[in-house]
């Protein structure tokens, strides 16, 4: 539960922070039509704005963050004999993707755990931890960086990003409306807007920012699947099978928020909010694939 919430805190207090500046900056009252109208063109632009800004920020500055808030140790030049493997399967992998290759990098957590992330396909990172590095073979490994360069190949940030962006947007849109309509039509206000406005959006946007989330997560399973027919692809399906099967034998622990969508395992409270299907689905989508 206090992961969904910290989620879900983050992104309303994004969305509240750039609706404050819409509101500093006057766009809101383009919308208080005397008479009690509505512009329903001006608001969509400005939910628009509001909606996509903290999405693409996020993406543009998500290596970065990746980077900062992981820990993560870019390779550069290799210092041993695994981290010489690592850039040399990575690089086998991304020609096979038919990308770019990536920065790779190590981040030091016990729990075995891979991500990608990146605002392109030919500007990624793909970052493994230490203890996947120690509690999984060589194949196994190779199987999850080829799920992580899947990702990278489908565009999956941007893809995610975008849809980020349309939710926040319909999040913001649909809030502003509900609350003109409760100030309009329930408290009477005719000219600008009372508090009632105000209250009204903010719990309105509370309240479809869960199913917002819904929605995000819904394809953020959807693409996990993809991504690991992707890795089965340029790895091997048996070899994508058994690192399916070793992260549920150890149970990894899942990635910070801002960067549990883009782990090879996460979870949730209920599945409807999960970034990731249940491992035993996952495992069993590989062997019905024909």
């Amino acid at each position: 539960m206090l992961r969904i919430l910290l989620f879900l805190g983050t992104n309303v207090a994004i969305l509240a922070v750039l609706s404050i500046t819409m509101r500093l900056l006057g766009v809101d009252d383009m919308l208080a039509q005397s008479g009690g109208g509505l512009n329903l063109n001006a608001l969509l632009i400005m939910s628009a704005v509001i909606g996509f800004t903290g999405s693409f920020i996020s993406l543009f500055a998500s290596k970065w963050m990746a980077k900062s808030s992981m820990g993560v140790q870019i390779i550069e030049r290799p210092a041993n004999s695994t981290e010489r493997w690592l850039l040399d399967t990575v690089a086998r992998l991304s020609r096979q993707a038919g990308i770019e290759m990536p920065e790779v990098g190590i981040f030091p957590s016990p729990s075995p755990n891979a991500f990608a992330t990146g605002w392109n396909k030919n500007d990624a990172l793909v970052a493994v931890s230490l203890g996947l590095l120690q509690n999984m073979n060589s194949d196994e490994i190779e199987a999850v960086l080829g799920h992580e360069i899947a990702h990278v190949a489908n565009g999956d940030m941007v893809t995610l990003t975008l849809i980020q962006g349309v939710v926040n947007t319909f999040v913001i849109f649909l809030s502003r409306i509900i609350g003109h309509v409760v100030d309009r039509t329930v408290f009477n206000t005719r000219e600008g807007y009372g508090p009632a406005y105000w209250i009204t959006s903010l719990i309105a946007q509370f309240v479809l920012g869960i199913l917002a989330m819904m929605i995000v997560a819904w394809f953020s399973r959807w693409r996990e699947f993809r991504a690991d027919a992707g890795g089965a692809a340029l790895a091997g399906r048996r070899k994508m099978i058994s690192a399916l099967q070793r992260l549920a034998q150890t149970q990894p622990e899942p990635l910070p928020d801002e960067m549990a969508a883009f782990g090879i395992a996460g979870g949730g409270l209920h599945e409807l909010f999960a970034s990731h299907p249940p491992l035993e689905k996952r495992i069993q989508a590989l062997r019905e694939a024909v």
